[in-house]
């Protein structure tokens, strides 16, 4: 019943941009934090933005500081992540987490690659 979608990754070119979106169901979105998580191949899972229930709040990579954009719309039970400036060494898989206390769940990902 619990589903996180992400879309809205592909192919783009260094120095582009791209939006991710992940939509949520099965739970009550708005009680609950969303993350945005990459993964590279041969690499360890990373955090890549946060964005809190209450108030909205941020956090980010350094690596990704000044960037990328956390933001959320609780109507639409959706959080996004704004991609500028794309690098290279953002290729990876960008999985949609969301979690509240203990409770976390996760998306499927969606591939987003960065190459000329």
């Amino acid at each position: 019943q619990v589903q996180l979608v992400e879309s809205g990754g592909g192919l783009v070119q260094p120095g582009g941009s791209l939006r991710l979106s992940c939509v949520a169901s099965g739970f009550t979105f708005s009680m609950y934090a969303m993350s945005w998580y990459r993964q590279a191949p041969g690499k360890e899972r990373e955090l890549v933005a946060g964005i809190t229930s209450v108030g909205s709040s941020t956090n980010y990579a350094d690596s990704v500081k000044g960037r990328f954009t956390i933001s959320r719309d609780n109507a639409k039970n959706t959080v996004y992540l704004q991609m500028n400036s794309l690098k290279p060494e953002d290729t990876a898989v960008y999985y949609c987490r969301a979690h509240f206390f203990s409770i976390s769940y996760w998306g499927q990902g969606t591939q987003v690659t960065v190459s000329s």
